[in-house]
């Protein structure tokens, strides 16, 4: 077995995702999620050559722990727990404080339990991860890598809201941006397809999933990005509303509303799910689309003419732009969301290639806009493989 194996682990506030990355090849050698946690149903999964498993958690106790446990006696049946070197785990929010990939300890979890206001359904959860990974390998390294790092080279007029600078100084109310790793690989991968190097090369990073966001990438560093002090700004999302005049929210308080309502309906009934009264999903919305159902229809137009304004707008940060990379589950495999974002640009000269935007799916990259106009790119993006490199990286330092 290879010694370049790095468990990736990311713990969320109900499931937690693992992989088994191999940081030469990038390729995950396992990887799994665990799902429903607090909930009677919980259980742990995983697929071993093509092959889906499952294991039911205990109703009581602790499911990040008993998750973790279970990652542990699955790697010793494979044979694989031996052979892993170190691991790694996502962690959202970093504030200021953590410009970089670090190396986990007491001080550092204390350091991100602390950032909890910032990302109150992450970091408790990142932590927990972290603490039931440390219980299950002590003797392995771990390490932290954070989505806002890539982003802590924005200039100040990026990153500074139009507000009172006492709410900055004393509740650090700035933009953070998230998505920072998927922007990062991709912008790494998109300058060896045009052969320059990153340090030369200028890039708008599209990360459209569930969560999506855009990143103005300039000489291989984050200048500018959509999502903000939360990953609620920015772009519309699978049920997040995206950027929103502030004052709604005061309404609907004077309405009566509860915050948590306006909190779920801001995060968890908005966007393509809100907008559609249908589905967050892509594809639903796609398929419902094309049977003429009308909110599906609106929710596909808004999704794309926002993704285009945000590509158009970050052309300001920018003194000149190499190409615009599409990426994540929807950037990588909708074409017709692809295709659809490519006309809205086409006042800036971006011409799609139908034949290439059709075979840039499900893992495939490649240049989707025609020969002797602007570039536009699909890039697979590989989170876990960044995390694992960094986490390795350090281990070696």
């Amino acid at each position: 077995m290879s010694n370049s194996l790095v468990l990736v682990i990311n713990s969320g506030s109900s499931s937690l995702k693992f992989a088994l990355i191999d940081t030469v090849s990038g390729e995950a050698t396992l990887s799994g999620l665990g799902e429903c946690f607090g909930l009677p149903e919980a259980v742990v999964s995983w697929k071993i050559d093509g092959e889906k498993h499952e294991h039911k958690l205990d109703a009581e106790g602790n499911h990040h722990q008993q998750a973790v446990d279970r990652i542990v006696t699955l790697l010793e049946e494979l044979g694989m727990k031996q052979d892993i070197v170190a691991i790694g785990h996502r962690v959202v929010h970093g504030g200021e404080k953590f410009t970089k990939t670090v190396k986990v300890d007491e001080n550092v979890l204390a350091e991100i339990e602390k950032l909890s206001d910032l990302a109150p359904l992450h970091n408790p959860a990142h932590v927990i991860g972290m603490r039931a990974a440390m219980k299950a390998f002590p003797a392995l390294a771990q390490y932290a890598v954070f989505d806002t790092a890539f982003h802590q080279s924005m200039p100040a007029k990026a990153y500074t809201g139009a507000i009172s600078q006492k709410l900055y100084t004393d509740y650090g109310i700035r933009r953070y941006g998230f998505h920072g790793t998927s922007h990062y690989f991709v912008s790494r991968e998109a300058a060896k397809v045009i052969n320059k190097p990153v340090e030369e090369s200028n890039f708008i990073s599209v990360h459209l999933g569930n969560g999506a966001s855009v990143c103005a990438i300039k000489n291989g560093k984050s200048v500018d990005t959509s999502m903000g002090f939360t990953p609620l700004a920015g772009l519309m999302m699978g049920t997040r509303c995206g950027d929103l005049d502030p004052s709604i929210i005061e309404f609907l308080l004077k309405k009566g509303w509860s915050q948590q309502a306006v909190f779920d309906e801001l995060n968890k009934k908005s966007g393509l799910l809100g907008v559609s009264g249908l589905t967050s999903d892509c594809r639903g919305i796609i398929e419902a689309m094309e049977n003429g159902h009308e909110g599906a229809t609106l929710a596909f137009e808004l999704f794309c003419y926002r993704v285009a304004k945000y590509i158009g707008s970050y052309m300001v940060a920018l003194d000149e732009l190499d190409s615009i990379i599409f990426t994540a589950g929807i950037g990588e495999n909708s074409m017709p969301i692809r295709s659809k974002i490519l006309e809205n640009l086409k006042i800036f000269g971006y011409r799609e290639d139908e034949e290439a935007n059709a075979a840039a799916r499900f893992g495939n990259q490649g240049i989707i806009t025609k020969p002797n106009t602007p570039v536009a790119m699909v890039i697979p993006t590989n989170e876990e493989w960044v995390i694992a490199k960094e986490s390795m990286a350090l281990l070696h330092a």
